[in-house]
C-alpha cells in the first residue's frame, strides 16, 4: 500500500520515543573510530513542517514534540539534532529518522534508504541532497535482504513500517529473523505501534522465539485525540549496544514523569 504519509504523524510521542533512542544508539556507535552502515526500510520524506495542513489536522505533534523537546538534556544526541535542524530550517521543522541518522553519522559511514511512495521519495531525495547516501524507490524489505550483510558489516537497520498492511504482523518475524541470519552482527531496530487491541503481542512473541537475545522496550501515552487507537510505542532491538537498557529505563521514566496526569 502507498497511502501512508508520515506527515500526519510526524513529531508525535511515538516519534519522540523512537527517535530519541535511535539518536542515542547512533551516537554510541559513532563514538568508536570504525565505519558503519545505516539502512532504513521505510524512510518517509526525512523532514517535516509541523505547521503544514497534515500535521495540524491530526494535532499529534502538538501533543508530542511540542511538549517533549525539553524532556532531554541539551547534550542528548536527540536534542542536539533537533537544535541543528531548527537552526537550519526553522523552529517548526522536525527531522525524520533519515535526517537524524545523517546528522549523527560521519563521512566514513554509509547510508542506504528506501521509500516506495512517489511523493515521499521525491521529497526524501530533496531533503537528503546535502547529506548524500543511496536512496532507492524500492520495497524496503527487498533492499535490506539484498544488501545484508552490508559493507561495512558494522551497522544498524531501522525498520519503521506503517502497519497499514495487517499481514505485516505475521510476516515481520520471519523477515527480520532472515535478515538476522544474514547479518548476525547488525543492530536491528523494529518500531511498532501499541494499539488498544494489542495486535503487536503475537508478533513480539514470535520475534522473541526467533531471536531470543533481544530487547523489547515500550512506553505508554494518552491517545492523541478521542478515539485514536495508538496508546503507546514499541521497539524490538537485536544486538542492542552496551548501555541501551539503561537508556531505555531513563526514557521510560521521562514518559512516566512528564505525562503523569495528562489526559
Amino acid at each position: 500500500m502507498l497511502s501512508y504519509q508520515h506527515g500526519f504523524h510526524a513529531g508525535n510521542l511515538a516519534d519522540v520515543h523512537k527517535h530519541s533512542l535511535l539518536a542515542w544508539v547512533l551516537a554510541y556507535m559513532t563514538g568508536k573510530d570504525k565505519p558503519l552502515t545505516y539502512l532504513e526500510t521505510h524512510a518517509g520524506r526525512g523532514l517535516y513542517d509541523l505547521t503544514d495542513a497534515a500535521a495540524l489536522k491530526t494535532g499529534e505533534a502538538a501533543r508530542g514534540i511540542a511538549i517533549a523537546q525539553d524532556w532531554f538534556a541539551a547534550d542528548h544526541p536527540y536534542r542536539q539534532v533537533l537544535s541543528r535542524i531548527h537552526a537550519a530550517h526553522g523552529p517548526n521543522a522536525y527531522p525524520g529518522s533519515p535526517l537524524i541518522a545523517a546528522e549523527l553519522l560521519r563521512p566514513m559511514d554509509n547510508i542506504h534508504l528506501s521509500e516506495l511512495h512517489p511523493q515521499e521519495f521525491a521529497a526524501l531525495q530533496t531533503n537528503m541532497a546535502s547529506y548524500g547516501g543511496v536512496i532507492r524507490q524500492r520495497d524496503g524489505w527487498d533492499m535490506a535482504l539484498s544488501l545484508c550483510p552490508p559493507d561495512p558489516r558494522r551497522g544498524l537497520l531501522l525498520v519503521d513500517p506503517s502497519f497499514e498492511v495487517k499481514s505485516d504482523y505475521q510476516t515481520i518475524p520471519r523477515t527480520l529473523a532472515n535478515i538476522h541470519r544474514k547479518w548476525g552482527v547488525g543492530v536491528l531496530m523494529l518500531w511498532y505501534p501499541v494499539l488498544t487491541d494489542g495486535p503487536h503481542k503475537p508478533m513480539i512473541g514470535a520475534l522473541k522465539s526467533a531471536i531470543p537475545d533481544s530487547v523489547v522496550h515500550e512506553v505508554r501515552f494518552p491517545p492523541a485525540r478521542p478515539g485514536h487507537r495508538m496508546v503507546g510505542s514499541g521497539l524490538f532491538v537485536v544486538n542492542a549496544p552496551y548501555g541501551f537498557t539503561q537508556e531505555c529505563a531513563r526514557v521510560t521514566k521521562l514518559f512516566q514523569d512528564r505525562l503523569s496526569g495528562t489526559k
